[in-house]
């Protein structure tokens, strides 16, 4: 599986900001989460979605201001982030694992296929 992200940038507070995911090799099984990596600080879960069962979960600091979809089609993976706060800046990455279990989607132990980052900045 190999992921390509993108449609980071520099937004100010209040903003909406898309990011994309282009996933490759991708099957029925395959979960696809977005992590994200301030300065200084250790990688943190900020959404994941099941292909096949269509499941979402999401981390704490974004539950209600981001939300997670997938286009089949286009194998795609989107994550719509409204609201933006300065402490949202950071690199966020996709990954992918497979056969992975609803509990286990926040874990970034279970994703074995990563993207390249792109920067969100979020600043007035």
């Amino acid at each position: 599986v190999q992921l390509q992200a993108s449609g980071g940038g520099l937004v100010q507070p209040g903003d909406s900001l898309t990011l994309s995911c282009v996933v490759s090799g991708r099957t029925y099984s395959t979960t696809v989460g977005w992590f994200r990596q301030a300065p200084g600080k250790e990688r943190e879960f900020v959404s994941a979605i099941r292909w096949g069962q269509g499941n979402t979960i999401y981390g704490g600091s974004v539950k209600g201001r981001f939300s997670i979809s997938k286009d089949s089609a286009k194998n795609t993976v989107y994550l719509q982030m409204n609201s933006l706060k300065p402490e949202d800046t950071a690199v966020y990455y996709c990954a992918a694992g497979e056969r992975l279990i609803v509990s286990s989607m926040n874990n970034e132990i279970h994703y074995k296929n990563w993207g390249q980052g792109t920067q969100v900045t979020v600043s007035s």
